[in-house]
């Protein structure tokens, strides 16, 4: 069997062997084992590298731990058997390295330990920092170090490999190249114990790893160890055949491991359809045929056959289940067959997709498929939280909410999985909150803070995201970042590792004060200034309307609520100076926009102050700052539900909306504010988009919009921290109509479970996790919860 196979259908056990750095000579000094490379090879052009290492053993051990890396990417192999990928993204100053135990992989007597690595080049994704092509792997005690990377290493180019351009011509495209295989030139059997590698150049020694915070005389990568699992991958079927052309399938191929075969001199082209969307490692499998051209393409959605000269209308998708009248355009991958049996390709990098176009061009020679499927990827995230409800629309949204987080997730939350593959702090801190409470897994938000914080400019800002080559600076992104810190520290009981972003915290509101004038109010402030992709009057690219002196009532008050949640922060930590000074800031601030931003006869606080143009989002955060007096609270909030007027958020900003409504106290009509996600189910989108369009042309799968994920917990059911850490609960249901319905959500210390049903009066069940009391509040009265199971009859 191929190795370009073994390289995905393996369903993954490494995940249970994946294990966190251990303390010990090899982590804490410069490594042993030297980052090797093939000698003669380009150190930053596209190339894919076959490393190979012999070793005998006199026993099988019971434990045998190694560290392991690359540059770009590598996947490592015991005896044939796939064993980590990676390493999770990071930039050159923390680079990620796997620990894992490999004793369950090797045996007595001879052992081959190979890797594929790959460097992209200049076509990399852009998530994908580098300093060269390059890999390396650490034994983790003298008796490990026998794996040691030196010139004891074999090594060659897989000369099989090119990279495949992608021309996606509408939109932003930066998630790396296709792949170009020809099997004529792959080195059959490279991993098996039998195969003579005498051919093969010894490896090249550049220099030793170097832990971070360890100095030696090299340069390069400082290493730090993953801090999140590895990713999940498990065989996933296609569901169906939509379409086959030049060819007649046997029904149920190939969405079946059933084969079939394409006549000599034919071209056919079939499209498959996985029934979702979804992430996975793309695998054929195909026999003789030589020298013919199988060519794979994904995409989200096929685009509807437009002549007129409208570009939105030449782009439309419509609904996603149809097919008929519809081109498809996407990603592909091409392989030519060197005319064996059991040839297999499965891609480096995973595809997004949910159709899938197999075209193939058969030579003089029969070709066989036999068999075609995905393994599905992604972070491990296991799905805790629970929701009975006879409302079978509900369920139907936490589930494509769920797939949308999932999918959005890998070794970094990202923006989407087609086209960008980027950590955007605007997306990040909606998609951390679906993460704690659906699977009460905060690995990814620690790790996405962490990287965040590590991107900061010398200006005090962060990235806009991160990883990314390329640096994008948006500052109010800066802003989302002090509020998701907030967020953690709400839900998660880690002081030190709070206290550790403060500096950067501070470092971020230095840098917004450089631009704000005597009355705090922002003038100009720099870059890229990002709020929604809304696109009402006075809106550009994204950026909220601006005054004619440089000022924005929605910047404004973003900066506003970031002081306040700093001072929050602060004064919780013991930095009383710090939450003294952030508190005077806010409140001058907010003084400066009540004067500045509230038109009086309109009874709504305008996007400048010209008082000319109004929006729901600086309304939305006008509440929940609390800028807005009391007595105007509810016609705003009314405001923001009819005046169609005002400029309208799109799916992502509706999160701050809603917030907003819910904190005005409206939160018991929550229900009737989920139309987008009705009209994405009803044009058979399995994920939510990216904006409110359905017949956008852009990414079909953003996690920002999957917040009723987190707004059907802590809303409607009303499970919420009352205490920063959680260690109060608070529960506050706004159940609307409903007269029953319950659910539970995942606690650091267990889980928190509640149910309610009208029968005359109101029959309510709390259970809360041992050493975890609470209040429930229901209609304005408040009740004490203690840990372990509660019972009201109200």
């Amino acid at each position: 069997m191929s190795s370009l196979k073994l390289a995905a259908i393996v369903v993954i056990s490494f995940v249970s062997i994946f294990i966190s750095a251990q303390t010990n000579s090899s982590t804490v000094k410069p490594w042993n084992a030297y980052w090797i490379s093939v000698p003669g090879e380009p150190a930053h052009d596209y190339g894919v590298y076959f490393f190979r290492k012999k070793i005998t053993l006199t026993n099988k051990p019971s434990h045998f731990v190694i560290h392991v890396s690359a540059d770009n990417r590598y996947k490592l192999f015991i005896n044939e058997q796939l064993v980590s990928l990676g390493p999770a993204r990071g930039d050159v100053f923390h680079w990620n390295y796997e620990t894992i135990d490999i004793a369950p992989y090797l045996t007595d007597g001879e052992n081959i330990v190979t890797a594929i690595v790959w460097n992209e080049g200049e076509e990399r994704p852009e998530a994908q920092i580098s300093y060269r092509t390059a890999f390396i792997l650490q034994g983790n005690t003298t008796t490990e170090e026998i794996l040691n990377t030196n010139k004891t290493w074999k090594c060659m180019r897989d000369k099989s490999r090119q990279p495949l351009a992608v021309n996606i011509i509408y939109s932003y495209y930066v998630t790396g190249p296709g792949e170009l295989v020809d099997m004529n030139q792959y080195e059959t059997g490279w991993m098996k114990p039998g195969y003579n590698d005498n051919s093969w150049k010894n490896a090249q020694q550049l220099f030793n790893g170097l832990p971070k915070g360890v100095f030696d005389w090299t340069t390069g990568w400082m290493l730090v160890p993953r801090s999140i699992p590895q990713v999940e991958l498990s065989t996933q079927r296609l569901k169906q055949l939509r379409k086959a052309e030049g060819i007649q399938i046997p029904n149920g191929c190939p969405a079946t491991e059933t084969s079939f075969t394409i006549p000599a001199n034919t071209t056919a082209t079939v499209l498959l359809d996985q029934g979702l969307l979804t992430n996975a490692y793309p695998t054929i499998m195909f026999s003789k045929g030589k020298n013919s051209v199988i060519s794979l393409s994904y995409a989200e959605a096929l685009y509807i056959i437009e002549n007129g000269n409208d570009w939105r209308a030449q782009h439309q998708k419509g609904n996603r289940n149809e097919i008929e009248g519809k081109r498809f355009v996407g990603k592909e991958d091409r392989i030519i067959s060197n005319g064996s049996m059991q040839q297999s390709f499965t891609s480096l990098w995973y595809r997004t997709y949910r159709y899938m176009q197999v075209i193939i061009e058969t030579k003089e020679e029969p070709l066989i498929i036999d068999d075609v499927y995905g393994i599905f990827t992604g972070y491990p995230f296991q799905f805790k939280a629970k929701l009975q409800t006879e409302n079978k629309l509900l369920q139907q949204i936490i589930d494509i909410g769920w797939r949308t987080a999932r999918l959005c997730a890998v070794e970094t939350y990202m923006d989407c999985p087609y086209y960008e593959q980027l950590q955007y702090i605007g997306d990040t801190r909606i998609q951390a909150l679906v993460s704690l409470f659906n699977s009460g897994d905060d690995r990814l938000m620690r790790n996405a803070i962490q990287q965040l914080d590590n991107s900061r400019m010398a200006e005090g800002i962060t990235l806009s995201r991160f990883p990314s080559a390329s640096p994008q600076e948006i500052p109010p992104f800066s802003l989302w970042w002090i509020g998701m810190i907030h967020d953690y520290w709400m839900y998660r009981q880690d002081t030190d590792f709070i206290e550790s972003k403060l500096p950067g915290v501070r470092q971020v509101l230095q840098f917004f004060s450089n631009y704000q004038d005597k009355s705090g109010s922002l003038i100009n402030p720099p870059y890229w200034n990002f709020t929604d992709w809304s696109e009402g009057k006075g809106w550009d690219r994204g950026v909220a309307p601006i005054g004619r002196d440089g000022s924005s009532a929605e910047m404004d008050l973003q900066l506003l609520w970031a002081y306040q949640l700093a001072s929050e922060l602060e004064n919780d930590l013991g930095m009383t100076e710090y939450a003294s000074l952030y508190k005077s800031k806010a409140e001058v601030l907010k003084k400066t926009i009540q004067s500045k931003y509230w038109d009086d006869q309109k009874k709504l606080f305008a996007d400048t102050p010209e008082k000319d143009l109004f929006s729901q989002h600086t309304n939305a955060l006008a509440l929940l700052t609390e800028t807005a007096l009391a007595s105007n609270v509810n016609g705003i909030a009314q405001k923001l539900l009819h005046d169609t007027s005002l400029t309208q958020v799109t799916i992502y900003f509706k999160y701050y909306v809603h917030r907003a409504l819910i904190k005005a106290g409206l939160g018991n009509e929550y229900l009737n504010w989920l139309d987008v996600w009705k009209e994405n189910i009803n044009q058979g989108m399995t994920t939510w988009a990216e904006i409110s369009d359905i017949n956008n042309t852009r990414s079909d799968c953003h996690a920002w919009g999957a917040h009723p994920n987190i707004e059907l917990f802590r809303t409607v059911l009303g499970i919420d921290a009352a205490a920063p850490g959680f260690k109060q609960v608070k529960i506050e249901p706004h159940l609307g109509t409903i007269e029953k319905i319950s659910g539970a959500i995942p606690h650091p210390n267990g889980m928190i479970a509640v149910a309610y049903e009208y029968q005359k009066n109101w029959i309510i069940k709390i259970d809360l996790p041992e050493n975890t009391p609470g209040i429930l509040m229901w209609k304005g009265e408040k009740y004490s919860l203690k840990p372990g199971k509660n019972e009201f009859r109200l």
